[in-house]
């Protein structure tokens, strides 16, 4: 899950939000629908490298959300969060948030020479576009999906697209 976490920049609250409605995994990406802002309802690629992560959470999910505990019901932050991030945040000798894994993602972008109007695109930003982008920048999501499947990634995780 903090794999997704880092490789999508969802905030906590839409990735545990996350319906499997909105996850078009033949088209590799999650559709935000709901935000606090306008700039935020987007589409998030799905990079060859979480890929398989979500695809395997789901498929085991019997009910209407993405991520759910072994019970199968819908993960409340604080669920996940004491039950699950911070055990492992510990485990490692870690003091994170799960929404450092957002700030783990943009770097990440830049790292791999994604264009400033792409990250913002993908992360939504869009309140930073100037004129230009907001007005002319037309992304397909394919385009975006070949972006964020530059992204650097440890060996560990398996190319099985």
């Amino acid at each position: 899950m903090i794999l997704i976490l880092i490789y999508t920049g969802l905030r906590i609250e839409k990735f545990l939000q996350l319906k499997k409605e909105d996850v078009h995994l033949d088209e590799k990406y999650i559709n935000v629908v709901k935000s606090k802002t306008p700039n935020g309802i987007r589409k998030v690629p799905i990079s060859k490298y979480i890929y398989p992560f979500v695809k395997s959470w789901y498929e085991s999910s019997e009910i209407d959300y993405v991520f759910h505990t072994d019970k199968q019901k819908r993960f409340r932050y604080s669920n996940y969060y004491v039950s699950y991030f911070t055990p492992i945040m510990e485990l490692y000798g870690l003091e994170q948030t799960p929404h450092c894994c957002r700030h783990t993602f943009v770097p990440l972008l830049a790292e791999a020479n994604i264009s400033k109007t792409f990250n913002k695109l993908i992360v939504g930003h869009k309140e930073a576009m100037d004129i230009n982008e907001k007005v002319y920048t037309h992304i397909d999501i394919n385009t975006l999906i070949d972006a964020v499947n530059n992204i650097y990634y440890p060996d560990f995780i398996k190319d099985e697209y």
